[in-house]
């Protein structure tokens, strides 16, 4: 699948980039229908088999079921992207005599927030019935005999192909209802909230003898793309070329405000210098992928400049914030919103080759690395996944200034690679795993 795929990495070229080329002329590979030419893949993947049994004391199990999902092993959770069926077989051994009632498939999508039975919020509940005693209820065609009539009798066998919504209608934020798309599963040690799908087999009997059930965990993954970047970037990405900055592709990038630098070089000299911070549009990015920046630094002192504009000295970050709530005990139903704030990357620098710097203006090149397994934007009632690229206070030898966060511009985190060319990296692969700083935030929900 694409969406796991790893992107292929490039260290960067210290050769300057290729001369700007106009709107009306286009590269030779890009067609008219406005697409850039690249390989298709044609391979895919066979179905991974997961196997669950239930023997109850007998010599061999009585009840199978046998998931086929994207997982890239058996060991895996069973795993499914938007758009797949659940899709697998139940086999089941009836005695004479069983006192079998019904047999149905649950499907089920929670947000835990903790431990108590309060503190789960079921949002997908789909329930498919397999077989019952009754001939009015809708059964799942069986090739077996034994499952034709109103009594199960020997080896039974049902096919499985379970649809999943694409979107549930749940109370968000403010109280209203609001159609939500469904979020990745997402489990976390060190975040206090979790988002988990199952699928369980019920197998009902009379009144007088308990029900059985076969249950698993499985892994959802939504399906988002990335709007296609502009056609100079495309072009740079498949010839493996130096990006395009703002000057030379205006239309590839968003320039965000400007912001002042203020601090006190060496504990003497003052220092303001004006900054300007772009990045790539469109600004959602796959996962696996980077975030492409580009810095442009201003002041009368070269010195001052020198200072700031070392690699070192930018500090860009991609920060996530998890948000969820529980319900307290107390009688006035209150409820606490809960966040959860870390850094998931930094931005690797170096000096433009596509702009030219001068004694009181530095442009710099840089990119965040996004892990694979980063989770994607997402939201569902009182529970989101959002994300922001952060400038903070710069970190250049001898400079001290204000502590607070100079600039923060929202971003969309997408699981699929855009249409087109993919994107290359140009720092090189990072080796160590990012830092990350974590900050914790309780307050009273504003809606109750």
């Amino acid at each position: 699948m694409d969406v796991l795929s790893p992107p292929r990495y490039r260290r960067f070229s210290s050769r300057p980039g290729p001369a700007p080329i106009s709107g009306t002329e286009l590269p030779p590979s890009y067609t008219r229908r406005n697409t850039l030419t690249q390989p298709i893949n044609l391979h895919h993947r066979d179905p991974t088999e997961h196997v669950f049994e239930l023997a109850d004391g007998k010599a061999r199990p009585w009840i199978t079921l046998k998931v086929y999902s994207s997982a890239k092993s058996a060991k895996s959770l069973p795993t499914f992207f938007e758009k797949e069926n659940i899709t697998g077989m139940l086999e089941l051994h009836a005695e004479r005599g069983d006192s079998i009632q019904a047999i149905t498939a649950t499907v089920t999508g929670r947000i835990i927030t903790g431990s108590g039975v309060d503190d789960c919020f079921v949002f997908l509940s789909q329930t498919q019935p397999i077989w019952s005693k009754s001939p009015d209820t809708p059964r799942v065609p069986s090739p077996s005999e034994g499952a034709s009539s109103n009594k199960l009798l020997g080896h039974c066998v049902w096919p499985l192909s379970i649809p999943l919504a694409r979107t549930v209608t749940v109370p968000s934020g403010s109280g209203d209802l609001k159609s939500f798309r469904l979020p990745e599963t997402f489990l976390e040690r060190q975040t206090r909230v979790s988002v988990q799908y199952d699928l369980t087999v019920v197998v009902s009997r009379g009144k007088l003898r308990a029900d059985h059930k076969i249950k698993t965990a499985f892994g959802y993954v939504p399906s988002s793309r990335p709007e296609p970047p502009s056609i100079l970037r495309q072009y740079a990405y498949q010839q493996f070329l130096p990006l395009p900055g703002p000057l030379s592709d205006p239309e590839g990038w968003k320039n965000l405000r400007p912001v002042s630098v203020r601090g006190t070089l060496f504990g003497s000299l003052r220092v303001d210098a004006k900054c300007t911070l772009s990045l790539a549009k469109p600004l959602c990015y796959a996962r696996g992928t980077v975030i492409p920046c580009f810095l442009t630094l201003e002041n009368a002192e070269p010195r001052v400049l020198d200072m700031l504009a070392a690699p070192t000295s930018v500090v860009l970050t991609l920060r996530r914030r998890v948000r969820f709530y529980n319900k307290t005990s107390s009688s006035r139903r209150d409820v606490a919103w809960n966040e959860s704030v870390e850094d998931m990357g930094t931005a690797v620098w170096w000096p433009s080759t596509d702009s030219r710097s001068t004694s009181a203006v530095r442009y710099l090149e840089g990119e965040i690395r996004l892990a694979k397994d980063l989770r994607p934007t997402s939201e569902m009632g009182h529970f989101s996944i959002s994300y922001s690229v952060v400038l903070s206070p710069f970190a250049a030898v001898g400079f001290s200034c204000e502590s607070a966060a100079l600039l923060s511009e929202p971003i969309e985190i997408a699981t699929m690679h855009a249409k087109g060319p993919r994107t290359n990296a140009y720092s090189p692969p990072a080796y160590d795993p990012p830092t990350r700083r974590t900050e914790d935030a309780t307050h009273e929900n504003p809606y109750y």
